[in-house]
């Protein structure tokens, strides 16, 4: 809650704010400039980043067939990855 004091300093620097401003001249000024600069930096850094990481991606674009001999249309071996649940046991095993 705001004190009696704190209320009448409020009233009073009103007006002066009021007389000072003139609508047609308000900018963001240098802060804005600045915020507006990091945020600009960062979405560079992003971007940068993300076109490292996506140089790493491997995409194949067809699955390995048995008459390939196991490869894609790159040349390299097919990758196989197998997903386990917590408490499944693996093909062929009875659950304990």
């Amino acid at each position: 809650m705001m004190s009696a004091t704190a209320s009448l300093a409020a009233t009073h620097l009103v007006p002066f704010a009021a007389d000072e401003l003139d609508k047609n001249k308000v900018t963001p000024g240098v802060l804005g400039f600045i915020v507006f600069a990091l945020i600009g930096g960062a979405v560079w850094l992003l971007m940068k980043s993300m076109n490292k990481h996506m140089k790493k991606v491997d995409f194949e674009e067809t699955p390995a067939s048995p008459e390939q001999g196991g490869t894609g249309s790159g040349g390299k071996a097919a990758r196989t990855t197998t997903t386990v649940t917590k408490g499944a046991a693996p093909k062929g095993e009875p659950a304990t």
